[in-house]
């Protein structure tokens, strides 16, 4: 027998959560194949067979906690090479139907693609419930299930009690559902609270007539994409200006290491993004060394990874500023969060048209607010306000950001 091991996790990460099991008890399974995925707060870990053999016993099940070096499983050696419980001729076409042409259009999680792919189900057929129609895991499994067989009808739930009284335990049941937390969405927690009782959070505003950026934008889009092949969005423009208004600022880029201020002279740019496991911030690498075009480039690289959930260790650490983008979701102003132990965070939102004064007269403009949280034991009042002033000269007059 062979153990399977929770293997190292990455730096500060000592525990994980059982995703999804991909192998049976009694499975044949080739060396190099992944038996079971690990989800920590981080990042989905693969766990591969050492060794050819049989899936023998799975020790913990989806959804249990475990830790590095815990034992997951065994695989038996002795089964290697073991005839398959069904013959070869007659998997093949079976093989061959569970894995249908998926549509490219139909947009999914990369989870419920690989379940789908494994039970040949057709993702067009299987209705989304995810945000925007997005067909997520839980779809695909409802869309295997067949249909229950008809039940007598349930007995009415209780309405609640017209003199005030409580409602019985029974009755409270039916209208809850308890699920328990998965590591990345408890960390997601520990470290948001962390930042706020760990930091003299304060968060400042200003807003940006984004007239000009989407002029320029709008000139250059389809030329950027057909010669470089890169979707322009406004993001790295304001990645761009928040590494130059940093270069102005650079306690905006700094880090506390107890009584010490440690001035980072490069820029890892955190990019905040919204996966299927939760809110996660892969880094763009020197992005102060990056053009606009490289930065898009790099943006959009991790961002896919994110979403296929495939970062490594290096996409999350390091970061030195954080962006996130409330907007794409309709957010009109938010406080954001500091992403610890980072010392602020710039907050972008809906861009939406409003009557400004401008030269004496009342005129619509498409306006942004931006809002920086910092920590104000080292960045003061002054330095933030003039960082958001930065960003805001350097959107509303982008060809000023060509001086560097």
């Amino acid at each position: 027998m062979i153990a399977i091991k929770v293997p190292p996790l990455g730096e500060s990460i000592t525990e994980a959560t059982v995703s999804r099991w991909l192998k049976k008890e009694g499975d044949a399974i080739a060396a190099g194949e992944t038996l079971v995925e690990l989800e920590t707060d981080k990042i989905t870990v693969e766990v591969p067979a050492l060794k050819a053999g049989r899936l023998a016993s799975r020790a913990k099940g989806e959804g249990d906690v475990v830790a590095v070096n815990d034992t997951l499983g065994e695989i038996d050696e002795s089964g290697a090479g073991a005839p398959a419980t069904a013959p070869a001729t007659a998997a093949a076409p079976v093989a061959a139907a569970a894995a249908p042409a998926q549509d490219s259009s139909v947009r999914s999680a990369p989870a419920a693609r690989r379940l789908a792919d494994e039970a040949g189900v057709n993702l067009a057929t299987v209705a989304g419930t995810g945000r925007g129609g997005v067909v997520s895991k839980p779809d695909v499994i409802a869309a295997m299930t067949p249909p229950a067989a008809p039940k007598a009808p349930a007995a009415p739930v209780a309405p609640r009690p017209a003199d005030g009284t409580r409602e019985t335990r029974e009755t409270r049941e039916t209208r809850e559902t308890r699920e328990k937390m998965t590591t990345r969405r408890k960390r997601i927690a520990e470290n948001l609270l962390l930042a706020q009782h760990a930091t003299a959070h304060l968060t400042t505003f200003n807003e940006i007539d984004m007239t000009a950026i989407m002029a320029l934008r709008e000139r250059i889009k389809e030329k950027t994409e057909k010669e470089h092949g890169v979707k322009l969005s406004f993001m790295p423009f304001f990645a761009k200006a928040a590494t130059l208004a940093l270069k102005a600022f650079p306690s905006v880029n700094a880090q506390i290491d107890g009584d010490s201020i440690v001035y980072k002279h490069y820029v890892n740019l955190g990019i905040a993004v919204a996966s299927e496991a939760g809110l996660v911030v892969p880094n763009v690498k020197d992005a102060d060394r990056l053009g606009i075009l490289g930065i898009s480039r790099d943006i959009a690289a991790v961002a896919k990874r994110a979403r296929d959930s495939k970062l490594t260790m290096d996409d999350l650490t390091g970061g030195t500023f954080t962006i996130t983008n409330g907007g794409v979701f309709g957010s009109l102003i938010s406080t954001p969060i500091i992403n610890y132990p980072q010392v602020a965070i710039l907050g972008l939102h809906k861009t939406q048209d409003r009557p400004i004064a401008l030269n004496g007269q009342v005129v619509i403009r498409p306006m942004m607010y931006i809002a920086l949280s910092y920590d104000h034991r080292i960045i003061d009042g002054q330095q933030a306000v003039l960082f958001l002033v930065k960003v805001k000269e350097l959107m509303e007059d982008p060809a000023s950001m060509l001086i560097d």
